[in-house]
């Protein structure tokens, strides 16, 4: 389904939240041509694993629906083949990752190209924004993560903050900077005027703190490990199994929690409920009580009984076998020069 027959982008991003953000732009049909320096390698497009053809998985996903051309900005023709792209070839979208103030260098500023192509959207994805203290800091996602806050209340108080498996912080500005031009390109298509766009990642993931920063801003009180529902500080966790697996515990809610103490021969626990004052003793008995079975037998226990309890698969369980993911298509085969490769689908479904 092409949705953004309108847009075409030239895209001057590496790494993964521009990539992400374009990959997505391009599954729902905009035009996306990639802008890449000869000779450089992207930490993350040309990182292992790969195909036999040197392929790597990464490339496969984030340039997938993507061309790509390689040039030199610093040269007169690079420069001028952008332009070129932006006149006659009807590009009508620029989405950059460089620091603030690259792209004037290169003559290629919102400034610049707003007067040749007035209606441009243009979006600057940065670590820190175009403006502040930090805004000519290099950074990565725990770089974001440690600066948001969020690291300050998540981990262990007995070990800190711990690292994720995925970019946290990378991704918030990934799907900020999608929202900013589709509502930039809706403007457009109402007004017929362009927008720049500055996202930063490191704004991005502020709201990340969700529920514990609005408190935080209220009160001033800041939230410590393992001390609030969400965070460690009630019954909602890990428990690990008899064969060295996990099971998650979300049963907050009342009616999931009863579910839950009665299957589990638990039923004084109920009117405490999940948030309880003695969740510290209460957590150390759940601990014993799940190492007393393999996690897909307490699979089987909790299947119908729609409490909140979930394993936590492993990378392959959750994307090759899960039949959820079979049934909603979260992943897809695609074909790139005779090789067969999964890849992930457009999270987004239109029907």
């Amino acid at each position: 389904m092409n949705l953004l027959a309108d847009l075409k982008i030239l895209d001057f991003t590496t790494l993964l939240p521009g990539p992400y953000a374009t990959w997505m732009l391009a599954e729902m049909g905009a035009e996306v041509l990639k802008i890449s320096a000869p000779g450089r390698k992207d930490l993350v497009l040309d990182s292992d694993p790969k195909t036999n053809s040197g392929l790597s998985a990464n490339r496969a996903w984030l340039n997938n629906k993507k061309r790509e051309i390689f040039l030199n900005l610093k040269d007169d023709a690079g420069k001028k083949e952008i332009i070129r792209l932006i006149k006659e070839e009807g590009y009508n979208c620029i989405i950059e990752q460089f620091r603030p103030g690259v792209m004037a260098k290169f003559n290629l500023a919102y400034e610049d190209i707003r007067e040749i192509q007035n209606d441009i959207i243009y979006l600057s994805l940065t670590g820190y924004g175009q403006d502040g203290p930090y805004k000519d800091k290099a950074g990565h996602d725990i770089n974001f993560l440690a600066l948001s806050g969020i690291m300050g209340h998540s981990g262990r108080k007995e070990g800190g903050p711990v690292l994720y498996g995925m970019q946290v912080a990378d991704m918030a500005a990934a799907q900020n900077a999608i929202i900013g031009i589709l509502a930039a390109l809706n403007k457009r298509n109402a007004t017929g005027n362009g927008s720049y766009i500055d996202v930063s990642i490191l704004d991005s993931v502020i709201p990340y703190n969700t529920m514990a920063g609005a408190g935080l801003v209220m009160t001033g009180i800041n939230p410590n490990r393992e001390e609030n529902s969400l965070n460690g500080g009630s019954l909602y966790d890990f428990y690990q199994t008899k064969d060295n697996k996990y099971i998650s515990f979300g049963a907050l809610e009342p009616k999931f929690f009863e579910k839950f103490c009665k299957i589990i021969g638990k039923e004084e626990w109920i009117e405490a409920g999940c948030v309880c004052p003695d969740f510290k003793e209460k957590k150390e008995a759940l601990r014993d009580i799940f190492m007393e079975k393999i996690r897909d037998e307490w699979v089987n226990i909790f299947d119908e009984a729609d409490c909140c309890i979930e394993p936590v698969l492993d990378l392959k369980e959750a994307l090759l076998n899960s039949k959820n993911t079979k049934i909603r298509n979260t992943v897809k085969t695609i074909n790139i020069d005779g090789e067969e490769i999964i890849v992930y689908s457009n999270p987004i479904k239109f029907k």
